[in-house]
């Protein structure tokens, strides 16, 4: 109940603001892209291989919502819209650019052995199997189908719960549901095989 509290509480503030804005106060619209410009980004990144290519679609997001700022209805929940606005975004450029699935893993090498370096809180191979596993999760989320993709990382990252992903996507709930439900079974067995190759090469 408390969490339902906050989450209303979250959306309202969103609403103000975005009401604010589109009557001409822009720090609102600061206030609004502070908050929600991380989880925004990490969307797009991590279901477009090409991280130039989402940095593009996150600012083409944030600058059709000013565009359109002044047509927002305050019924309408701001994440909801927002992210809406993005999936559109997505789903053009893929049919634009490609008719086949275009969300691969979306870690560079780089950020990836980054990720198996020790830190100066955690014993050595405690952090590198934390890596270890860490880096699976993001092989293995790469490996959903499309549409299971999204659904796992806006309930996971974006924290909709199944009613507003079927919102944003703009399919029934159960069809969302369906999604969560499969994207989590799949996930689940392929990070066990893959951690149990790992186990068995030590």
């Amino acid at each position: 109940m408390a969490e339902a509290l906050n989450e209303r509480a979250e959306a309202d503030v969103d609403q103000q603001l975005m009401s604010q804005y589109s009557q001409g106060d822009t720090s609102a619209f600061e206030s609004l892209y502070q908050k929600h410009k991380g989880g925004l980004y990490r969307y797009f990144v991590r279901q477009i291989g090409d991280l130039q290519l989402a940095e593009d679609l996150y600012q083409e997001t944030w600058g059709r919502v000013i565009k359109a700022a002044s047509s927002y209805e305050t019924s309408a929940k701001f994440t909801t819209w927002l992210y809406r606005i993005a999936h559109n975004l997505l789903i053009d450029h893929v049919r634009a650019v490609k008719p086949v699935d275009l969300f691969s893993e979306a870690f560079t090498e780089e950020q990836d052995a980054d990720s198996l370096l020790p830190s100066d809180t955690q014993a050595p191979d405690t952090q590198f199997e934390e890596g270890v596993k860490a880096k699976l999760l993001k092989h293995c989320i790469s490996l959903l189908p499309t549409v299971q993709k999204e659904a796992l990382l806006l309930n996971m990252e974006g924290g909709f719960t199944a009613g507003g992903i079927a919102e944003v996507v703009g399919i029934s709930l159960e069809a969302t549901k369906s999604r969560i439900r499969y994207a989590n079974q799949s996930l689940k067995a392929c990070v066990m095989n893959k951690w149990q190759e790992v186990e068995n090469e030590r």
